[in-house]
């Protein structure tokens, strides 16, 4: 049961990593469509914010995995 149950864990975390790098996709995109000059610090700003969500979707997981 608790295997199971840390299954449901990393899967809930892999859609709220997949939501949180969508929705800043999205935005930067709407800056960049808005402002195209400012692209260059948009994209870099977006890369530093995805991976940041990336590496708590990580650490997330990791703990899932853990709890087995």
């Amino acid at each position: 049961m608790v295997g199971s149950i840390a299954a449901v864990g990393a899967g809930l975390v892999a859609i709220g990593a997949g939501l949180g790098i969508g929705l800043t996709g999205a935005s930067a995109v709407q800056g960049i469509a808005r402002q195209p000059e400012m692209a260059p610090k948009i994209q870099v700003t977006m890369l530093i914010a995805a991976a940041l969500v990336e590496g708590t979707a990580l650490f997330c997981a990791v703990i899932c995995i853990m709890a087995k």
